[in-house]
């Protein structure tokens, strides 16, 4: 990326000014090595954020930004209702709510000796995972409904969980104003047999090792020590949050001219939130949400019966589950005037600080869990939201380390089955229907997740924890 155009606000954060048609500046938070290494992209869509109706504050990139469809990925935008803000289906995303969901299992990493693999084929076998995956629930109309309806809430109702669950799942596991009668016959077609499935992708079923402790009092509230084994679920709203996507876009893109919207690109289709067709989406996304967070609940509970198998003392237990690709109504501070926005997270994470009332009593004194993914052969990390953030990022961090080649890249580059031979030589089990899938995943088609985190760190949008390696990874 060429550097030249921004302004150096802090070590870890620069400005984009206005230009033309931006009516806020643009925020980007990286280190320079970081920013020197992004796409030129990232920048014109930060910039064409910046030209949409009714955005407040600034139009962010976040230290994993790469280019997306609209937004970036790892781009944050809040939009005032009441100055004629709007809702963007590219700033959500297809893979509405997609997240993660970290547990903590009561074991220390002597108790899987032995069994690595026995617990690898375990969960592969529980879990189904890959393009076009079923699970063993196959839902009604009625049922479907119900579950765009109450999200994790509804999977607990029908015995896939417990009460505590939802307590340290974000919005309680469920997303209130879904109303599924927005959401069309051939989404909820598409997802009837995919509830309490994994998905493709990047998407992944992680047992990790906690091997770092940064900040001590954060852990202990978090109910992290070293040594322990944690699992971490990483989907989204499958073939029902892409068929949402699909459909508004292609709506709100039809009738932006009619609704006086001069869109800088057409992928940044969109309607004002006031609007009727607004509403609409934000009820259907809405009912995106409520079934990510309803899949990652059912997929919990399939962990905990392979490990109640396995390891009958083992204690499965939510440390938390948040979403990225998200659009949601939050009250932030402008030119000291607080005020409801709408903020847009695509590839983004939220990452509330202690002075958050929506936080479990648990996280209250150290702020939110913020949980970052990893690459099947890199770290990941645990990091807690901070107060700072909201001041200066609409209390958002990055979602992961971000891509730095395509898929289609990365398939002329690796071959699946040498990725899985180089991870087994660093004790990495994998796990996966698909050797194209696990190349187009190879840890190299990704950013530097350290350097991500550092300047997540360093530019206070959330402050490091916990450190964690992968054992085991079952992919889609």
């Amino acid at each position: 990326m060429d550097t030249k155009q921004l302004k150096q606000i802090s070590q870890f954060c620069f400005e984009l000014p206005r230009t033309g048609k931006m009516r806020v500046p643009g925020r980007l938070f990286a280190s320079s090595e970081l920013l020197r290494d992004m796409d030129e992209m990232v920048l014109k869509q930060v910039a064409n954020v910046a030209a949409l109706p009714g955005i407040v504050g600034a139009s962010y990139a976040m230290p994993d930004a790469h280019w997306g469809y609209g937004f970036c990925i790892g781009g944050v935008a809040a939009f005032d209702p009441d100055k004629g803000g709007v809702i963007s289906a590219g700033g959500v995303g297809f893979d509405i709510a997609c997240g993660v969901r970290t547990l903590h299992t009561k074991l220390k990493s002597d108790c899987l000796k032995g069994k690595e693999k026995q617990l690898a084929d375990a969960l592969f076998r529980k879990i189904p995972a890959g393009v076009g995956s079923e699970g063993k629930v196959h839902l009604s109309a009625g049922q479907i409904d119900d579950m765009l309806s109450g999200g994790a809430q509804w999977a607990v109702e029908n015995g896939y969980g417990t009460a505590d669950d939802l307590r340290f799942t974000e919005e309680n596991g469920k997303m209130s104003g879904a109303n599924p009668k927005y959401v069309s016959d051939h989404a909820k077609k598409r997802q009837r047999n995919q509830v309490g499935t994994l998905g493709s992708g990047n998407h992944y079923l992680e047992v990790q090792k906690v091997v770092e402790i940064y900040d001590q009092k954060i852990a202990k509230a978090f109910g992290i020590e070293k040594d322990d084994i944690k699992i971490s679920i990483h989907c989204g709203s499958r073939g029902l949050g892409h068929q949402i996507g699909t459909d508004y876009l292609k709506t709100m893109a039809q009738s932006a001219v009619a609704l006086g919207i001069d869109l800088p690109e057409r992928e940044l289709a969109c309607a004002p939130i006031n609007s009727k067709q607004g509403q609409a989406y934000l009820a259907a996304m809405r009912c995106g949400i409520n079934c990510a967070m309803a899949n990652r609940q059912m997929l919990m509970h399939l962990v905990r019966e392979v490990m109640a198998a396995l390891f009958p003392g083992s204690h499965i237990r939510l440390l938390y589950d948040v979403s990225h690709n998200t659009c949601k109504l939050e009250e932030h501070s402008f030119n000291n005037k607080t005020r409801k926005v709408f903020v847009h997270r695509k590839g983004a994470t939220r990452a509330f600080g202690p002075s958050s009332k929506e936080l479990p009593a648990e996280y209250a004194s150290v702020g939110q869990p913020v949980l970052i993914g990893g690459t099947m052969g890199t770290a990941s990390y645990i990091l807690a939201g901070t107060d700072v953030s909201k001041q200066i990022a609409l209390s958002s961090a990055c979602h992961g380390a971000g891509r730095n080649m395509s898929r289609k890249a990365a398939t002329k580059k690796w071959f699946g089955k040498d990725v899985v031979r180089n991870l087994a030589a660093n004790n990495i089990i994998i796990r996966s229907n698909s050797m194209r899938g696990i190349a187009e995943e190879a840890p190299g088609a990704y950013k530097d997740v350290d350097a991500v985190i550092e300047a997540t760190h360093n530019a206070k949008l959330a402050k490091k924890v916990a450190k964690l390696i992968p054992l085991i990874c079952v992919k889609g």
